[in-house]
């Protein structure tokens, strides 16, 4: 019985795949399911994610960070390099690297143990071009080999888009995006961030809102456009853009 379900949930997910135009291969497909397995093998002993449910999994972590491709249909064939800030259990950066292996991808996380479980997806999946970074977004802006080098940044961390901006905007290059992703309609807030982006050299370029193909689940993609270089005192000192935002 449970075999069925997982053949009817990843139907579901091509289904899903197929909406956001994107087509996955046997291996692709595979890929998907051991990240799901090792996801949840690694949670029952550390706090990766709530959501557990293989269904939820695929909608909630892996369509959702997926759905970038709504905007920027360009990854699909181009040889981006792009970080992934507060990554998590990798998301959205592996669910990314599986379905676009031709984009070349760093993922920072704060936490240790985060880092360790990566470390084995990135093994058992065999993924090339992913780089792993334990520490502070804030400390590693500072590396001359980081600062203004991606030509994407994303984020799916919990934080206000003005601390967001401050982490992530030194990490991309003049021209480059900043890509946040947000489940609720964030107006205020996003006005709110104007001035801190402005400060960082960006320009709110679009947003987006949409529901994750059939499903009421909303979504925000706010696309931050680099416009000039970040001024050398952001980001501030570690753990200041959360306490006291621009």
């Amino acid at each position: 019985m449970e075999n069925i379900c997982s053949n009817l949930e990843l139907q579901n997910f091509h289904e899903d795949l197929t909406e956001l135009g994107i087509s996955l291969s046997e291996e692709q497909t595979g890929q998907f399911v051991r990240y799901y397995e090792l996801l949840t093998e690694w949670n029952s002993f550390m706090n990766l994610t709530a959501i557990t449910e293989f269904s939820e999994v695929l909608k909630k972590h892996f369509i959702d960070s997926l759905s970038i491709i709504k905007e920027f249909p360009e990854l699909k064939n181009q040889e981006i390099r792009m970080i992934d800030i507060g990554t998590g259990a990798g998301f959205p950066g592996i669910p990314i690297k599986i379905a676009f292996p031709q984009i070349k991808v760093t993922l920072l996380d704060s936490l240790q143990k985060r880092l360790r479980f990566l470390e084995k997806v990135v093994e058992e999946l065999e993924l090339n071009d992913v780089e792993l970074i334990h520490g502070r977004a804030e400390d590693y802006a500072r590396l001359p080999e980081k600062r203004e080098t991606y030509d994407f940044c994303v984020s799916r961390a919990v934080a206000n888009l003005s601390t967001l901006s401050e982490l992530c905007m030194p990490y991309v290059k003049t021209g480059g995006i900043f890509i946040s992703y947000k489940s609720e309609k964030i107006t205020e807030e996003a006005d709110a961030a104007q001035n801190a982006i402005r400060l960082l050299g960006g320009k709110i370029y679009r947003q987006t809102g949409f529901y994750l193909p059939n499903s009421d689940i909303y979504r925000n993609l706010f696309q931050i456009k680099k416009i000039k270089r970040t001024p050398e005192k952001y980001p501030r000192k570690a753990g200041i853009p959360s306490k006291q935002p621009l």
